[in-house]
């Protein structure tokens, strides 16, 4: 069963600022693993609750597991991500 995406309001405003095919891709790649659980992905060192990152492309999707739902909470350019 495929978890339900539940963005918060920087992560759509991230998504918003990114070309539409780059948009659709991270969104096919967040789809995909939320629905198998595929996906390159990895849990950021010292943050509580824990936060993951997954990869896609260019860009870099942080969210947590709530378990019935993926909270995201921001897409960022690889460049920009971990400044």
């Amino acid at each position: 069963m495929a978890k339900r995406n539940v963005w918060t309001s920087q992560a759509r405003t991230d998504l918003r600022a990114i070309d539409q095919q780059t948009a659709l891709q991270i969104l096919k790649t967040l789809a995909r693993y939320a629905l198998t659980g595929e996906g390159n992905i990895k849990q950021l060192q010292g943050v509580e609750p824990p936060l993951l990152r997954l990869r896609s492309q260019q860009h870099r999707v942080f969210f947590r597991d709530m378990g019935e739902y993926l909270e995201i909470s921001r897409v960022l350019d690889r460049k920009e991500a971990y400044r």
